[in-house]
Formats: C-alpha cells, structure tokens, sequence
C-alpha cells in the first residue's frame, strides 16, 4: 500500500536538484478568461417552496436563501426531482407547482445545516428505481449524542475525536410508482468527520447514466472525493497532510460500491453494508490495510460527478484550496495529488516550511511530462482571480447550438458560468501536467417583457427573485437525461434552464 506524507516528501527535497528550489507561484494564471461571443438564454422553470426561517438562525447557513436546493435528477420512470437541502425532496411537476415527495428533516433530527453543504445533501436513483423502487441519499449528522458508532475513523484517530458522521442510506419504495414516498431504509455506511467543522461532506451519490445492463460499471454507485475538512476544517485535526495520499483511507477518495449487502450479494464485505466490485482498481493489490472500495484518490472536494454521455468519460469537479479550480477526468486507480498538488503546482504544506496558501512551481522535466511522477493532473484549471470554488459541469450536445462539443460548468460562489471544448479536455489528458484546456464566459439573457434580449449575471437573476443583494450565488448545475442543463441556486430556490433562443 501507498502512503506519502509530507516528511517524505521533505526528505527528498532535502537531496533534490537545485532546480527543484524554486520561488513561491503569486499569480499562477495571469490571464484573465476571455468572453468571446458565446452567449445562452437561460430561463426560469419552477422556484421550490419556501423553507427560509423553518429552522433556528442558528441551524441554518448563512446566508440562509429561500429553498436550498442544489440537485435537479430525473428518475429512470420520467419524473424529475429535486432537493431542498433543508431535508425535502419534491417532484417537478408540469403544469403545477412542486410536490412533496418525502421530508428527511423529520426522519433525521441529528442532521447538520448550518454549513454550506449540509442537511440533505444529495440524492441519486438506482437505475432500475422503475422495478426495485431503490434512491440513495447523503447527509451529515452531528456526532453528538450519537447512537450509531461510525463505520470509519480516519487513522490516527478514536471515537473522542469524531465531530460528525457522513451517512449514505439506501431508500426502497413500497410503490416506486407512488406520488410520495413509502418504504423502508438501510444505511449503508457512516463515515466520521475528526474536524471542529464538518466542512467537505460526500457531496455526491450517484450511478454512471451511460452504464447499460451487463456493462461492469452498472448498479455501482460512485461518491464524491473529498478530505472531510482536512484542509480548512478548523481546530487541531486540520491541515494534517499525513491523513491524505492514503490507501488505507477514504479521506480525498472517490468510492465505487456495489450497494447491495453482502449478505445479497455474497461479495466482500466494504466498510458499511455494501459490497466492494471485485474489478475496482485496489480491490486485490494483496494489502489487508488497503481499502477496496477506492476508486481514485487525491481530491481535495470533488463534489460533483460527471458522465460523457457519448463515450462514458467520468470527470470531477474538484474545488480548490486558496488558488485554484479543477476539471478532472476520472481514471480507475488515479492519484490526482491534494495535498501535495494543487493545478499543476506543489502545494506548499507539503514541503519544507511551506504553508497551505502557497504554490511552488514543479521541476521542468516533471511539468512538460518528460519525467512522470506518481499524479494524475488537472485537464482544464482556472484561479481565484476568477472564482472561488467550481460548481459541478457536463459533457454537452443537447439543443443549444452553440454549446454542443462543449463542456458547461460554473462557479459556485460568484456565479459565472464556462465552457471548454470537450475534444480538447481530452486531449489535455494526455501526461503532460501543464497541459490544460482553454476556457471562456458563458455570457446570459433572458427575453424581456418586448422579446428583446437583456443580458444578466446570474447573481442578477437571483437578486431579481429574492429582491435583495445576493451576497453569493452558490451556483449548482444539474443535467436531464436528454442531456440539456439547470441552473440552479440555494439562495433563492429557482431552477433555471440554459435553452435554445
């Protein structure tokens, strides 16, 4: 099993090369993203009820926003769903407002809402939800008063030393067909948090939408890679680089399960009650300590997940440190770096007197791909001075013209959205570590009360409904499954559409 850490690291660097003493990166992409014609209509679709005020300030974020809803997901059956993180899921209805379709606030009073994400974080549905009536769900807890003993610790860590658990549970309609949930539950797993804050939950659950029956990856559901907190969490456990680069670790890891117990599936046993696929990448390296279940590691927070819908491409979002924002494309048994890369730079908690806000260039030989190191690096990257923390993105070839071969993500904090060529994400993943794909603004409109065209940001839509600055966007796409876009804000509860004018 693989485990650096950063005195590793510092040991080499002790006996490296002059050329790897290099200055400290202050403005690692100085060129600004250029809008260059690409604009897109967006409009209103459906706003979720309002829950702004159904918990004590204390409880919920702030800033708190109307409904905080942050996935739209259309089922295998046709219906569209989407969540409100405050603990409610709905069904997007056509010619009537949203339905209730299950409250979790009530089913889970230990849960977590005062982080940006937090309470009912995400939701995703088994491809055969028609027949079995099966959805996942992820939320986080405090571990507080806690009956349930989570199913992981990070190493070097006890039961006094947990602050919140990260919970998966599978869900099973009685009547899949039903207008609102009835049926059972089953938690899969539960993961603790050490940190004083629970910064950096599973953000994600969810199955590859271009698996079909009988292709390996069917039935597996995927989450999220992220830290849990590691890197910013607060308190004594944060910035610890020697909790991540671990195989014995879902810290930074994405995970791919079988979520059918063990005792259905007859498989290997993973951390909670579900099965380890017997073809993941570290399923078999011979270390009793390595965990199955990883699919790639090295993420800082790759909170959102995406399939290619032509080739089965999976890409992460992964949001970034103090400097930069990462398009990945997701290989089986990758290392993508955190904590010791960031982009295609070294972090510098990671060397010598360094700390977490600091860059540090890589060797020559190592950056333009003639000598590989043991990392996976970035295919499309943009800096602070842009944004400040990706939103989730999609392989495009819907209705919109200008959009197709392209892919759409955004910012999640100040709302700006982007596109890069898809072809030339893939050939930036190619080795080379400075290779990346160019990106440019989406720039919106919408039609006005005459039809002509007036352009807005996106946080300009928000004030408009809420009537009040926004004081972020907090940005989140979503895809049908004819593959068009949302676009969607836990400000102000309004799903929005990208559509052809």
């Amino acid at each position: 099993m693989r485990i650096s850490t950063p005195f590793t690291t510092m040991a080499l660097l002790a006996f490296a090369p002059a050329q790897m003493v290099i200055a400290q990166i202050t403005d690692p992409l100085p060129d600004p993203i250029e809008k260059r014609g690409l604009t897109v209509r967006i409009d209103d679709v459906v706003r979720l009820p309002r829950t702004l005020g159904q918990l004590h300030a204390s409880q919920d974020v702030n800033p708190a926003g109307w409904a905080r809803v942050s996935f739209v997901r259309d089922a295998p059956d046709g219906r569209r769903f989407a969540n409100d993180q405050r603990g409610y899921l709905y069904v997007l209805n056509d010619d009537s407002p949203p339905t209730l379709y299950a409250d979790f606030s009530a089913v889970f009073p230990r849960a977590v809402y005062n982080r940006l994400e937090s309470g009912f974080i995400g939701f995703g549905f088994h491809p055969e939800f028609e027949e079995n009536g099966l959805f996942y769900t992820v939320h986080g807890e405090w571990a507080f008063a806690q009956p349930r003993k989570p199913d992981f610790i990070p190493p070097g860590y006890g039961e006094a030393d947990v602050t919140h658990h990260n919970v998966i549970t599978e869900w099973r309609a009685d009547d899949p067909r039903a207008d609102a949930f009835e049926g059972t539950r089953r938690e899969l797993v539960r993961i603790a948090h050490v940190t004083a804050n629970m910064s950096h939950p599973f953000g994600y659950v969810g199955f590859n939408p271009t698996a079909e029956p009988g292709d390996p990856d069917y039935g597996l559901l995927y989450t999220s890679g992220s830290d849990l907190g590691f890197s910013n969490g607060g308190g004594p456990n944060s910035e610890n680089p020697s909790a991540t680069q671990r195989l014995d670790s879902v810290i930074t890891a994405i995970l791919r399960i079988d979520p059918r117990s063990p005792a259905e599936s007859r498989g290997t046993k993973g951390l909670g009650d579900y099965t380890i696929p017997p073809d993941n990448p570290f399923a078999s390296d011979g270390d009793p300590d390595t965990l199955g279940e990883i699919y790639a590691y090295g993420f800082r927070n790759a909170h959102r997940l995406s399939w290619d819908a032509r080739d089965g491409t999976m890409y992460a979002m992964d949001i970034g440190m103090n400097q930069i924002e990462e398009i990945n494309i997701v290989h089986a048994g990758g290392n993508y770096g955190w904590m010791a890369r960031e982009g295609y730079w070294e972090n510098g908690r990671y060397r010598p007197g360094g700390e977490l806000n600091q860059l540090f260039e890589l060797p020559d030989d190592v950056l333009s791909g003639r000598t590989k190191d043991e990392f996976t690096y970035p295919v499309a990257i943009y800096d602070h001075n842009e944004g400040r923390a990706i939103s989730g993105g999609f392989a495009y070839y819907g209705r919109i013209p200008q959009l197709r071969g392209k892919f759409v993500f955004g910012d999640l904090q100040r709302g700006r959205l982007f596109a890069a060529d898809i072809a030339a994400l893939k050939a930036a993943d190619d080795g080379v570590p400075m290779t990346t794909a160019p990106i440019e603004e989406i720039q919106l409109f919408v039609r006005d009360a005459d039809d002509e065209r007036s352009y807005v940001t996106f946080r300009e839509l928000i004030e408009r409904t809420n009537g009040a600055q926004a004081l972020r966007a907090d940005m989140h796409l979503s895809r049908t499954r004819d593959g068009e876009i949302f676009v969607t804000s836990r400000q102000d509860g309004m799903i929005r559409m990208l559509v052809p004018d």
